[in-house]
C-alpha cells in the first residue's frame, strides 16, 4: 500500500485498486511522504467508510488532537472485546467526535450533564461500566476526570454501535420514558426514591424489559382475573397510581401497557409505598 495523502502521525489514506481506504497504525506516518509504502508490520486497523463517511473520518482525523484519537480507538477496541462482538464503523466517527468535543468543553471547565444518567446506567449496565474503564484511561492518559453524566454518553454511543442495536434516538427515548415514569411516580408518592435500593432496581428492570416486549410487538401473558382484581382492590392508591402514569405515558409516547402489566406495576409501587 501507497500514501496517497497523510492525515496525521497515526493516520494515512491509502488507494488500494480503486478503493480508497484509512489506514491507522502508532507512527505510521513518521517520517513519511506522499506514494511512501507502508510497511505491514505497522497498519493496525483498515476502514472502507462509504458515502461521505469517509470524508467526515478523514476529517476528524486531520483536525482533532491526536490523543483524543487514540483514547476514542482505545475505548473501541475495550467495548468489543469486553462486549465480545464488532461495533458498527460509525462508532470511529460518532464516538471520536463526542469525546473530542466534551474533552474540550471539560477542559474549558463547562460541566456536562446528562438527565438520563441513571436510566442509562440501568438499562445498559455493560456499556455503562465501559463507560467507566473509559473514565479511568482519560484520567490516567490526559489527567482530566469526567464525569459520570459523560459516562452515560460514552454507554449510548456504544450501544447505539452494537449490531442490529436501534439509533440514537430510539435509544434514547427508552431512557427518557424511564425517566418521566419515574418522575411522575415521586410526584405523586412526593419523595425523592432512593435509586440505590432494590425496590427501584426491580422496578427499572421490570419496565425495560415491558418496554423490550412492546418495542417488538411481543404479546403478556394474561393475568388471572380474580388476581388482577385482588391487586386493584387490596392496593388501590398503587393501582391508581400504575394507571394513570401509564396513561401519561400512552399519551405521551404511545406506548400502550395492558392491564396485566398495569397490575405488576402496581405491586412495585406497592414496595416503595
Amino acid at each position: 500500500m501507497r500514501i496517497d495523502r497523510i492525515l496525521n502521525n497515526n493516520a494515512v489514506v491509502v488507494v488500494d485498486g480503486e478503493k480508497e481506504k484509512i489506514v491507522m497504525g502508532n507512527g505510521i506516518a513518521f517520517q513519511k511522504r506522499k506514494n511512501d509504502i507502508i510497511p505491514k508490520h505497522k497498519i493496525e486497523k483498515v476502514f472502507i467508510l462509504r458515502d461521505q463517511s469517509s470524508e467526515k473520518f478523514q476529517q476528524l482525523l486531520a483536525t482533532l488532537p491526536e490523543k483524543h484519537i487514540e483514547l476514542a480507538e482505545k475505548v473501541i477496541d475495550y467495548a468489543e472485546g469486553y462486549l465480545e462482538q464488532p461495533l458498527n464503523d460509525h462508532i470511529h466517527i460518532a464516538l471520536t467526535d463526542h469525546l473530542s468535543f466534551a474533552l474540550e468543553r471539560l477542559e474549558q471547565g463547562f460541566t456536562i450533564q446528562n438527565k438520563l444518567k441513571n436510566e442509562i446506567k440501568l438499562l445498559y449496565k455493560k456499556e455503562f461500566e465501559i463507560g467507566l474503564w473509559a473514565k479511568e484511561e482519560i484520567q490516567k492518559e490526559l489527567g482530566i476526570e469526567i464525569p459520570n453524566d459523560e459516562v452515560a454518553h460514552i454507554a449510548l454511543h456504544i450501544h447505539t454501535a452494537k449490531m442490529g442495536s436501534k439509533s440514537m434516538s430510539e435509544t434514547m427515548q427508552k431512557a427518557e420514558v424511564l425517566n418521566d415514569f419515574i418522575s411522575k411516580l415521586e410526584e405523586k408518592l412526593t419523595i425523592k426514591i432512593d435509586e440505590s435500593s432494590i425496590d427501584y432496581q426491580r422496578l427499572i428492570t421490570h419496565l425495560r424489559f415491558a418496554l423490550a416486549r412492546l418495542e417488538e410487538d411481543r404479546s403478556f401473558e394474561p393475568i388471572d382475573q380474580d388476581m388482577f382484581k385482588l391487586i386493584k382492590d387490596k392496593y388501590k392508591t398503587a393501582y391508581n397510581y400504575a394507571e394513570e402514569i401509564c396513561d401519561y405515558i400512552k399519551q405521551e409516547y404511545g406506548i400502550e401497557f395492558p392491564p396485566s402489566q398495569i397490575a405488576y406495576i402496581t405491586l412495585h409501587f406497592q414496595r416503595l409505598l
